[in-house]
């Protein structure tokens, strides 16, 4: 059989096991393993089982991941987001569509610190919603406004996907980091500019708010300080070269830490909690991680890449036209896979077919794949909106109860309409990912 077909029955295997309600990391992991087995032989698949648990498992890059979930769930646990939520309608609340716009604000600054993108989804619908509809908002609009921002906390650093990207490419989590910088203050932009269109056709959809004085201002501004002094300190402390993506992860955890205890706001028990959840966290992440470079470990065994770069060098294509092509990929499995699935199962075989662009974009190695890298979170931030996956849509929707799914998904299509124009952007200009990473110390 030829590296297309094993490849093919591999995926087909997953979807299967998938089906059948088995976790991702298992599938993944067991497809590899047998997989790689069958390729070569089963002493060298157990044998390569030990050695990418124990490679993996003594990665100091990899604690970057429980010590951003922990600042996180101290941020969102903390009673951080009401804040922010504030201090973006004391500006914004007074015009048509304010408080969406307001939404969108606070959802990425929440970001900034959550690094999630269902956490911030979850947390500023109990926020932001209750006020919209005070308002009268439509439902239409302020869910979409909420689902829409919520997608922001995988791109606005620190990132828990770019850092799986970075682990899986081995890229620099610091240069990721800021490379998606800019293009999540676009995204904030963009959506500011979708919640004017819609209601600048139907003004009934957003009414305006009450207008804020400038003492009430500055006060909902001193409430936020320390959220934005703590995100200054963590990511210009990784751009200024103070210390690294590692190292600022464990000073934004303390920093939280120390934020949480101040404002008084979590119980002793609740401390605990916020640990156990991480933990969690952090376990489930390392399972889908060690599942995923096992069932790579399969695919290239295969000759998978290799493949895939015969068939385009045959077609003689661009590498603006196979970016393109990869790009409708990702589009169309985000409309069935969840994000993490789909990163974890694509990356490993688009990377080296992009790696082998760099020369034609003008781009070197490294950087092609830090651009590669904020193509493939801002794909993923569209899947989050659209039908008939949607997890930002379906986590609303579990947190609001009396709002059909329809709704919602009617309400964010002029949401991932602008995420289409600004991943074009980004796409044609690839400066914009890139300016902050090659500036840095």
């Amino acid at each position: 059989m030829g590296p297309l077909t094993i490849s093919f029955i591999g995926f087909a295997a997953i979807l299967v096991l998938a089906f059948l309600r088995f976790p991702l990391a298992l599938s993944m992991g067991l497809v590899g393993v047998i997989g790689f087995g069958e390729l070569t032989n089963y002493r060298a698949a157990i044998s390569n089982i030990g050695r990418l648990v124990m490679d993996l498992g003594q990665s100091y890059s990899l604690s970057v991941l429980p010590l951003f979930i922990l600042m996180g769930l101290l941020v969102e646990k903390g009673g951080m987001a009401k804040q922010l939520y504030r201090a973006a309608y004391a500006f914004l609340g007074d015009k048509k569509g304010g408080l969406a716009m307001s939404t969108v604000v606070a959802c990425g600054m929440f970001s900034a610190i959550s690094g999630s993108s269902i956490a911030t989804a979850a947390t500023m619908s109990k926020v932001a919603m209750p006020e919209m509809r005070r308002y009268k908002y439509a439902d239409s609009l302020a869910t979409a406004s909420i689902a829409a921002g919520g997608t922001l906390g995988i791109l606005i650093p620190p990132s828990v996907i770019l850092v799986i990207y970075g682990l899986l490419t081995e890229q620099s989590i610091g240069k990721l980091f800021m490379a998606g910088f800019l293009p999540g203050m676009l995204g904030i932009l963009f959506y500011t500019l979708a919640v004017f269109f819609v209601v600048s056709r139907n003004p009934s959809l957003g009414p305006a708010g009450e207008k804020t004085n400038w003492p009430e201002r500055l006060l909902a501004l001193k409430n936020v300080w320390t959220t934005l002094a703590l995100f200054i300190f963590v990511i210009g402390g990784i751009y200024i070269g103070l210390f690294s993506a590692t190292e600022a992860a464990g000073m934004g955890a303390a920093g939280a830490l120390i934020i949480a205890i101040s404002s008084g706001n979590l119980k002793i028990s609740e401390y605990f909690n916020v640990l156990r959840e991480a933990s969690v966290l952090a376990a489930k992440l390392f399972a889908l991680l060690f599942g995923a470079t096992m069932f790579s470990n399969f695919l290239n065994r295969a000759g998978l890449p290799d493949a895939l770069l015969g068939i385009i060098n045959s077609f003689d294509l661009s590498a603006m036209a196979v970016i393109g092509i990869i790009l409708l990929i990702y589009i169309l499995l985000g409309c069935v896979f969840e994000s993490m699935s789909m990163i974890l199962l694509t990356v490993p075989i688009f990377v080296p077919l992009v790696k082998n662009l760099a020369p034609e974009l003008g781009l070197g190695p490294d950087l092609v794949l830090i651009w590669f890298g904020i193509l493939v979170v801002v794909v993923t931030e569209i899947s989050l909106i659209t039908p008939p996956i949607g997890l930002n849509v379906f986590v609303l929707k579990g947190v609001v109860k009396n709002v059909s799914v329809g709704t919602i998904f009617y309400g964010v299509t002029p949401f991932w309409m602008v995420d289409i124009l600004r991943l074009a952007i980004i796409v044609l200009f690839p400066a914009i990912a890139l300016f902050l990473p090659s500036m840095m110390f």
